[in-house]
């Protein structure tokens, strides 16, 4: 493999830092490493990240345009599921893309500035993910435990508003992170063993430690994970008490089933977010890192339309409605 370093030569005082009469070399670009392998196991794994992309894109497409076309879920629930899945669809385009063009690439980099853009992007909408979760949770807690009142409560703008709050909250938090990071001195090496642009790497690259600003990303990582994920649980604990008191089996049966699909989704999510981010990274192998990273930023978003829509009658109605369209349409 070829390696370019690229790197800016900068007289720099170093004094604040314990040095005198230094020059360091600011790298300009970050070398991502990706997967192993010799040309053959690159190959396997540019094709099999590709069809999991375009899956991906299809599976959550077809939400989407259930959910638009079809005017029997245009209700709360579908509605968020639908922002959900087109979530999902720019999610896993913020890295995977990339992921594929560094596959094939010889060189393997990435710019300084598009390094922490692709940071920001990725870390944004798993954040604005965090949020449409937690908000789902709550629709589904109004409507097993409030059922008279939902309709009051959850009404079409209350809907949209929680929408705005979850895009613009999640895009609103990680610039702190972000700056923090970037004017933090990279002066060489600038290999990267990942093949996203992660904090835990980043740090490693850090010319001079940086404990405090660890600490400060961490517990803000900390708290954008926990802070949704107890309210999931807070939601879904007063949702159980809610449904074992049902008199009827059919009713508590409709009721987990309403249910188990987003669980399924927030502990297939959450779970290894909370191995990757809750504690520093870097007492992690590399390899295990990526394999975490790979499940949430791929697979999740891969395998969130199968488990909503094979689960929910409704949705497959739809879906095969849209189907048919496109079938006649052709």
């Amino acid at each position: 493999m070829f390696i370019i370093i690229h790197c800016i030569d900068t007289s720099v005082s170093l004094t604040a830092l314990g040095f005198q009469n230094t020059t360091m070399h600011f790298v300009t670009e970050f070398v991502l490493l990706g997967f192993p392998g010799q040309r053959e196991m690159q190959t396997f794994f540019f094709f099999l990240i590709l069809v999991v992309y375009l899956l991906t894109l299809l599976g959550n497409g077809a939400i989407v345009c259930a959910v638009k076309w079809d005017r029997q879920l245009h209700t709360p629930m579908y509605i968020f599921l639908g922002n959900f899945a087109f979530l999902e669809i720019w999610y896993i385009s913020s890295t995977v893309p990339n992921m594929l063009v560094n596959i094939l690439s010889d060189t393997k980099t990435i710019s300084f500035t598009g390094c922490f853009l692709q940071f920001y992007f990725f870390f944004s909408l798993g954040t604005t993910e965090c949020f449409f979760l937690s908000v789902m949770a709550y629709d589904r807690y109004l409507a097993i435990c409030h059922p008279l009142h939902y309709p009051s409560i959850m009404t079409g703008k209350f809907c949209v508003i929680l929408i705005c709050v979850c895009w613009v909250s999640g895009f609103l938090c990680y610039p702190v992170p972000v700056v923090l990071i970037s004017q933090l001195p990279f002066c060489g090496p600038n290999i990267i063993d990942h093949f996203v642009c992660d904090p835990g790497p980043l740090f490693a690259l850090a010319c001079i430690p940086a404990p405090s600003t660890e600490l400060i990303c961490y517990t803000f990582n900390s708290m954008i994970i926990f802070g949704p994920f107890l309210s999931i649980l807070g939601s879904y604990t007063l949702v159980l008490r809610a449904v074992v008191r049902f008199p009827s089996r059919a009713g508590r049966t409709k009721a987990f089933s309403t249910c188990g699909s987003h669980l399924m989704v927030v502990f297939l999510f959450y779970g290894t977010l909370m191995v990757m981010y809750v504690s520093p990274t870097s007492g992690n192998p590399a390899g295990m890192q990526k394999i975490i990273t790979l499940i949430y930023s791929a697979v999740t978003p891969l395998l969130n339309p199968f488990i909503y829509s094979l689960r929910n009658k409704d949705m497959k109605d739809a879906l095969k409605k849209v189907l048919r369209l496109r079938i006649n349409q052709n």
